[in-house]
């Protein structure tokens, strides 16, 4: 599932997003048949001071021996094993709860946000604050947000992430003359002159489904701010609210510089028109760099952060989806795990791992960004630089939700524009029984 391209900033799209329609309601968050199971259970060595069980989702080539180099380290310095229990992608999230509800391994990979705060609130996470005590200066105060649950304790060690932006290729931008927007005016005037010069100005493609929920976010955190994302995702606030239709829209106003034909393209479909210079612009994660696959391309790719439009906001909220560990309700290794996750959140565990997979980058702001491309760099700049960041809509949600409701009302919108009061009628009727559950 991992399609790299070392050279430059790439995540891979499908174990990013596969699991979402295969992550319904009961598997992934009520009950579920117990597949996952820990390393060892009680009396095996899993009870060993020097060994830490650890769930892992990172079943791919490449991440898979990226953690290894990086457990090894570990070995090294600790003298702890680090016994590795590795599911494959799509099992591991389709499983999890049920997982954790068993008799899990000490530690578990898992993504930062609602989906971390959710399995905490639940009793099925162990806080971990006497781990950040030591690690936390090494990250901004953006990514100690995000690693905290409800209550305010830490429950999360992220360890690598990446953002969404707006890719352009420079040269494209040079021959026209193009400016970088930097206020919603600014960015809907580039589309118009975009499209008199003969270019698709918003490379697009929902195929798949989730590409719009980007969109989606961008201008909601934009207009509404970090705090009303959190909230509509979490189920808090209304989709009916004004604020959401005023999300709407903007997007309407963007809608006819979107490219024609979205729905049977796929994102790569899309980028492709970016590669070959006939879109000016493409909202997407930095995985959009995979598709630059000769150096000349790649070199000319670059991104600006999604334009203001709320004044009270400005750019302050980056979503970048960050990956990282989490440990279990009752770990049989609680100073092994200590160990291991004060590991996980130095720099050097960051750089070593990401000298395996150069898909990512560090969600340290301490960890060295001397092997990191110009891409990388910038990628790293924006995310470190963040006064909130998000998670994208279908881990700051509960996935059942943003699969079943969110993905097909989105295309509906995007069909059908003019029916977005009963479209929102029926997303906040849909979101009050899935979160009453």
């Amino acid at each position: 599932m991992h399609d790299l391209t070392p050279s430059g900033l790439s995540v891979p799209g499908p174990s990013r997003r596969t699991l979402l329609r295969g992550v319904g309601g009961a598997a992934a968050l009520g009950a579920g048949i117990p597949l996952l199971s820990a390393c060892g259970g009680s009396g095996s060595s899993a009870s060993d001071t020097k060994t830490v069980t650890l769930g892992s989702n990172a079943s791919d080539a490449v991440p898979k021996k990226a953690f290894a180099s990086v457990y090894t380290a570990f070995q090294k310095q600790s003298g702890i094993t680090v016994k590795v229990n590795t599911k494959d992608h799509n099992t591991f999230q389709e499983q999890i709860n049920s997982y954790l509800q068993g008799t899990p391994d000490d530690v578990f990979n898992w993504f930062a946000g609602y989906r971390m705060q959710f399995f905490a609130s639940k009793g099925l996470a162990s806080p971990i604050d006497d781990v950040w005590e030591k690690i936390g200066g090494n990250f901004p105060e953006a990514m100690k947000k995000l690693s905290k649950g409800a209550d305010g304790k830490y429950y999360f060690v992220p360890l690598t992430t990446y953002p969404w932006a707006i890719f352009y290729r420079k040269s494209v931008f040079q021959q026209h003359g193009y400016e970088v927007p930097t206020t919603w005016d600014e960015l809907v005037a580039l589309c118009k002159q975009m499209k008199k010069d003969g270019l698709v100005p918003i490379a697009f493609g929902d195929k798949d489904a989730w590409p719009a929920m980007g969109t989606f976010d961008q201008i909601n955190f934009r207009l509404n701010g970090y705090d009303f994302h959190v909230q509509l995702m979490a189920g808090k606030a209304s989709w009916t609210d004004a604020k959401v239709k005023a999300v709407f829209d903007h997007w309407s106003e963007l809608l006819p510089y979107h490219q024609d034909g979205f729905m049977g393209r796929t994102w790569q479909d899309a980028a492709q028109t970016l590669v070959s210079k006939k879109a000016g612009m493409y909202l997407l994660g930095s995985f959009v760099a995979q598709q630059f696959t000769n150096k000349a391309d790649l070199d000319d790719l670059d991104f600006f952060a999604f334009p203001e439009i709320n004044s009270a906001y400005g750019q302050d909220t980056v979503e970048a989806p960050t990956d990282g560990f989490m440990v279990s309700k009752s770990p049989k290794n609680h100073d092994g795990v200590v160990k291991l996750l004060e590991y996980l959140g130095s720099p050097a565990a960051e750089e070593l791992y990401l000298k395996g997979d150069p898909s990512v980058v560090a969600a340290s702001n301490k960890a060295s960004t001397s092997a990191y491309s110009a891409l990388q760099k910038k990628a790293f700049e924006m995310i470190g630089g963040a006064k909130s960041l998000t998670q994208f809509m279908d881990r700051d949600s509960r996935p059942d939700f943003t699969s079943t409701v969110m993905q097909p009302g989105l295309q509906k919108f995007l069909q059908n524009p003019k029916g977005v009061d009963s479209l929102l009628s029926s997303i906040e009727r849909q979101k009050k029984t899935i979160f009453a559950s």
